[in-house]
This record gives C-alpha cells, structure tokens and sequence, in this order.
C-alpha cells in the first residue's frame, strides 16, 4: 500500500508520515526532499531559477519514483495534488489522505524555519499570510477534496490524527 498525505503547506504532512512510519512501520517518503536531491538544489532555489512549471515537473517525476518501493507513506509538498492528474495518480496507485487544517492553526504550527523555506510565505505579516492562506486553501479545496480519506486536523493533536488515519485505514 503507498499512503499519500495531501494538504496546505504547514498542514503536518511530514511529520505525521514519520510519526505513521513508525506507526505502521513503513518507510516514510517527503517528495519535498526527494525533488531537493533529485535537482541539487532547494526548493527555493529552483522556483527561482528553474520556475515554477520546471518544479511541477520534477515534482511529478519524485512522485512517481515511489510507485516501484513497495509500500510506503508519502508527504507531498501542498501544491502537488492540484497540478496536472496528479491526484487522479495518486488514487489509483494508493489510498490518498487529505489532512485538513485552519491557516491560523498552519500559522500557530509554524516556526521561522518552516515560514522561511516556503517561498509563498515569505515577506508577509501574519495577518497578510492568514488571508493569503485562506484564499490559496479556497482554491485547493476542490482537488483535496478528491481524497479517499479526509481528517480534520485543527481540533485534534498529532497523535490524534494518526489514530484517525490508522483507523481509517482498518475500516476500509
């Protein structure tokens, strides 16, 4: 089985796939780092250089790497379900989880790396990054809304969440 989180940036994709990973023990994958190693370069950098439609494509090719390691959790960076039929992908070679999140929960959950190595978060005051989120969430909504499972997230701990995803995934 590959599990793929999908969510906003800063939603606890990573981290949730390392607590599952020990959890279920199995392998946990961010495609976030795999793009990074991949490309020799961060995400930042490559925005930057490369724009942002070479990233989607490397994007792609690091999600389709996890097809052939058997199974496996995997983070996907927050942007990754809504480019292309990458969610259509997701869903036929995997159970896709949707972990749901308010922005000032995401913002609460930041620390000033975590704001910093987003491009799209730098350079905003709080309050300009809360409306940000709400608007690019809005957009997002209907491709994470494709999920096989969703959790909401805001009221729950970590611990919690994957408690939910677990058994989720026993129900199914």
């Amino acid at each position: 089985m590959i599990l793929f989180l999908v969510g906003y940036a800063g939603s606890g994709k990573s981290t949730l796939a390392k607590r599952l990973s020990r959890r279920l023990q199995l392998k946990a994958i961010d495609t976030d780092k795999r793009v990074e190693r991949l490309e020799g370069a961060t995400i930042a950098d490559i925005f930057y250089y490369q724009g942002e439609e070479y990233f989607r494509e490397a994007e792609r090719r690091a999600l389709e790497s996890v097809e052939s390691e058997g199974d496996v959790i995997v983070a996907t960076g927050g942007g990754l379900p809504t480019w292309g039929d990458n969610m259509a992908w997701m869903r036929e070679h995997g159970v896709v989880v949707y972990l749901r999140r308010s922005a000032e929960q995401i913002l609460s959950r930041l620390s000033d790396y975590g704001r910093e190595k987003r491009p799209m978060f730098r350079g905003k005051s709080d309050e300009e990054l809360i409306v940000f989120m709400r608007e690019q969430m809005a957009e997002r909504e209907k491709y994470y809304a494709q999920a096989d499972i969703t959790v909401e997230c805001t009221a729950l701990s970590d611990d919690d969440v994957v408690d939910k995803i677990v058994n989720a995934l026993n129900n199914r």
